[in-house]
């Protein structure tokens, strides 16, 4: 299977597209399939738009909306996950994954899924300690705080990644696993980025939660993005035999090393198409009682705490949840719109409060697998607040007295890079106005065993965006739960086939009665 991996999209789908086409056209041979590493910026409409941290002059809706409208369809099939650019909104919708348009399939706040017997799997968004054991209790509209919460990774989602086992044969993050600079050209990376330095050095660039999940499941490739420069390392597994082959990309900017080739054995043959993964979905159903939509701090259970700790599932676990699916895993095209696209055409167009929607996509999903929507929980406690005359601000406010409270570790974790910062370590860059596309054909820094083919790397026209949000944090907290009072290092788990236990016939899933369904689900 030919792969095509995109850096930080920023919304430009088109000038991506176009850049594939022109790529099949060099060699005639085509792309089957594109994954997108964050920062995609899937904006429906104007209302969208507040819903991304970003300052009110870099609010464009850029090419995404064409997309979801139907007036353009995606000509291959797309894969992304969230960064800290985003439409947190309407991703939102899709805490499991789903198609945010046809043929553009969102990967979740973590997913796996497999294509032509590739398995991938994703994390969304980025790491930052004072939000990591927390639950996901942001909502539209957002506060200036939740407006960037609500893109943080969260400890749960790791927590469901570490159960899984076998190959993954391609990770996504839009963060750097900490520590991966190491294992490449660093003397390079440093030349183009030399504010990088102190962190480098202090092993405080990227994402801890990243770095276990590598030590964890050594998957064949790891592709992130973020911090907007092309970077190539190997990972050898110590005392093993597997490698990880490491690769970050750049922004979709002229010049810029945004897009990869390469080829990956598939295992299957015949049509292109997206599946669940049975583990994934299994891993979903045996955890979906410690999904949490409050702001308190919340534990991931421990080996030394009570009941169960690891949830790799076992094969009648699997089973059972197979059935469930009708022992049919093929992801159905169920797109639908619940928004009103944008229309450039439209001058009178009035911009609507963002608020909390369910998505159809999500229902289904949720009442064929047994568990919980999240946007669902947070309906029921925002009801609950309005029948207690308590506001939707106070809520948020004393949740956030709770963190104080557990005397969370108080880091100061490092600033992310906003757009208006990178114009200060990019003020060289010209645009190449003869050319639409630039092209570097020199091959990514990998070992010539690693299977990855030389690719072609091309970049756009200018857009006018000249953005970066490099990412360094402190270290992790894993947030397992050791006898009620300590963390426990979840990465440190076997695979005990006593301690999974058979599958429950229902499982531990939140009962609520769903108060006024229909004022929060609308399709256009």
């Amino acid at each position: 299977m030919r792969i095509a991996v995109e850096g930080c999209a920023h919304g430009e789908l088109d000038i991506i597209y176009e850049t594939i086409q022109e790529i099949e056209k060099v060699d005639g041979r085509k792309v089957d399939l594109l994954i997108c590493c964050g920062d995609f910026q899937a904006t429906r409409n104007l209302s969208d738009l507040k819903c991304m941290a970003v300052s009110d002059k870099y609010k464009d809706m850029r090419t995404f909306y064409k997309y979801y409208s139907g007036e353009k369809e995606a000509p291959v099939l797309t894969i992304f996950i969230g960064g800290n650019h985003e439409a947190s909104n309407y991703l939102q919708e899709l805490p499991y994954g789903g198609w945010v348009a046809p043929n553009i399939y969102y990967l979740g706040y973590a997913g796996v899924v497999q294509v032509a017997g590739i398995r991938i799997a994703g994390l969304s968004g980025i790491y930052k300690s004072q939000h990591w054991m927390q639950g996901r209790y942001e909502k539209p509209p957002y506060t200036d705080s939740t407006i960037r919460s609500v893109y943080h990774i969260r400890n749960l989602e790791v927590f469901r990644l570490k159960q899984l086992s076998g190959k993954i044969d391609i990770f996504l993050s839009h963060d750097w696993p900490t520590g991966v600079t190491k294992y490449g050209d660093v003397d390079t990376l440093l030349k183009q980025k030399p504010f990088f330095k102190d962190d480098i050095k202090s092993n405080t660039l990227g994402s801890p939660p990243c770095m276990e999940l590598l030590e964890r499941l050594y998957p064949s490739y790891w592709f992130s993005a973020h911090l907007h420069c092309k970077f190539a390392a190997l990972i050898p597994e110590k005392g093993g035999a597997r490698v990880t082959k490491f690769l970050a990309l750049d922004k979709c900017l002229p010049k810029r090393k945004f897009l990869q080739v390469l080829e990956v054995r598939s295992q299957e043959d015949g049509p292109i198409q997206l599946n669940y993964d049975l583990e994934w979905l299994t891993i979903l159903y045996l955890t979906n009682h410690l999904l949490s939509v409050k702001s308190s701090i919340h534990y991931m259970p421990g080996q030394y705490g009570a009941g169960r700790w690891t949830y790799t599932p076992t094969a009648k676990e699997k089973q059972t949840v197979y059935e469930k699916f009708g022992s049919n895993l093929q992801i159905p095209l169920n797109f639908t719109r619940t928004v009103k696209p944008y229309d450039p055409c439209d001058t009178n167009t009035r911009i609507e409060r963002p608020r909390l929607l369910i998505n159809d996509q999500t229902t289904r999903f949720c009442e064929m697998l047994g568990i919980d929507d999240p946007s669902t929980l947070l309906q029921i406690i925002t009801n609950t607040s309005k029948d207690n005359s308590i506001s939707d601000e106070k809520w948020v406010d004393t949740s956030i007295e709770c963190i104080s409270e557990y005397n969370v570790r108080n880091v100061s974790d490092s600033m992310e890079i906003s757009f208006e910062e990178e114009s200060v370590f990019n003020s060289t860059f010209e645009e190449n106005s003869s050319n639409k596309y630039f092209i570097d054909s020199s091959p990514t820094n990998l070992s010539s065993t690693t299977n990855l083919s030389l690719a072609t790397n091309l970049s756009p026209k200018s857009n006018g965006d000249d953005s970066n949000n490099g990412n360094t944090s402190q270290s992790t907290l894993d947030g397992t739960l050791n006898n009620s009072t300590t963390f426990t290092d979840s990465t440190s788990m076997e695979d005990s086939s006593e301690q999974t236990g058979c599958i429950q016939t229902e499982p531990n899933r939140k009962k609520f009665k769903r108060r006024n369904y229909s004022m929060y689900s609308s399709t256009f």
